[in-house]
């Protein structure tokens, strides 16, 4: 018999995907033409993480750098990232969104969270509340968590 955080892994790699499959469709519909999604993710992980490296903007989108280069230089084509020197490492190039940029990317959230909060209508006060909160618990694990090597085993069953 699985253990409740056996269960709750279970739910959450069930649910997510289908969450994020409909917030990529509701933002692919919603972007700017000339603006491919993986633009737009980086353009959403720049904004997330001003300062972030090539490097970790690549290993967020599963690419090599090379890939992850060639994004970032369409969107500075586009004048929606910039990149700059590390002031501790010159060869650390850091990533930043151009007032361009996170107006876009703040269009775009807004849009999305339209159509998710119209998702969540048919939902009452109490049970958006929970989702909220589970929200929050969950930004609180996975804000701070180690790319790699986190898993542990189950203690608690």
């Amino acid at each position: 018999m699985p253990s409740p955080s056996q269960e709750c892994a279970d739910e959450v790699l069930d649910v997510i995907p289908l969450i994020m499959r409909s917030i990529r469709k509701e933002m692919r519909s919603h972007r700017s033409p000339g603006l491919s999604v993986p633009q737009f993710r980086a353009l959403a992980f720049a904004g997330m993480n001003s300062g972030a490296t090539l490097g970790e903007l690549a290993d967020h989108l599963g690419l090599m750098p090379p890939a992850a280069s060639a994004i970032v230089e369409g969107l500075v084509s586009m004048n929606l990232i910039e990149r700059s020197s590390n002031t501790a490492d010159r060869r650390r190039i850091c990533l930043a969104l151009t007032t361009t940029g996170q107006e876009k990317l703040t269009n775009t959230r807004k849009i999305a969270r339209k159509c998710l909060a119209e998702m969540f209508f048919s939902l009452s006060g109490t049970e958006c509340g929970k989702i909220s909160n589970a929200m929050k618990k969950l930004r609180g694990l996975f804000r701070n968590a180690p790319a790699k090597g986190r898993a542990k085993t189950e203690s608690r069953e």
